[in-house]
C-alpha cells in the first residue's frame, strides 16, 4: 500500500474534524473529495518519486495543522491553544 496515503488522509481528516465538530461549521463535502483526490494523485506520484511524495505529504500535513485553511475557521493548533488555555487545570 502506498506511504503518502496516511497522512493525506489525516490531513482530510483533521480539516474536516477541524471545521465541523469543533467549529460547528456545516459539513464540507468538497473535503472529502478533495482528499479522496489527492490520495489518488499521491499514490501516482508515489510510483514516480517515493521519497519526494512521501516528504510532500508529510508537508501537507504540517501546513494544515499551523495555517487556517478556512480563514473564518481557527487552524487546528489555534483551535488547541485555545482549549488548551481555557481549561482551568493548565492554568
Amino acid at each position: 500500500m502506498s506511504q503518502t496515503i496516511g497522512p493525506i488522509l489525516a490531513t482530510g481528516a483533521l480539516t474536516m474534524a477541524n471545521e465541523s465538530l469543533f467549529h460547528g461549521k456545516p459539513v464540507d463535502w468538497r473535503i472529502p473529495v478533495a482528499t479522496g483526490l489527492a490520495a489518488l494523485g499521491f499514490a501516482a506520484f508515489e510510483q514516480v518519486w517515493p521519497a519526494g511524495a512521501r516528504m510532500l505529504a508529510y508537508t501537507v500535513l504540517v501546513t494544515v495543522v499551523v495555517t487556517r485553511v478556512n480563514p473564518s475557521v481557527p487552524s487546528p493548533i489555534e483551535s488547541a491553544a485555545t482549549w488548551w488555555h481555557s481549561n482551568p487545570q493548565n492554568n
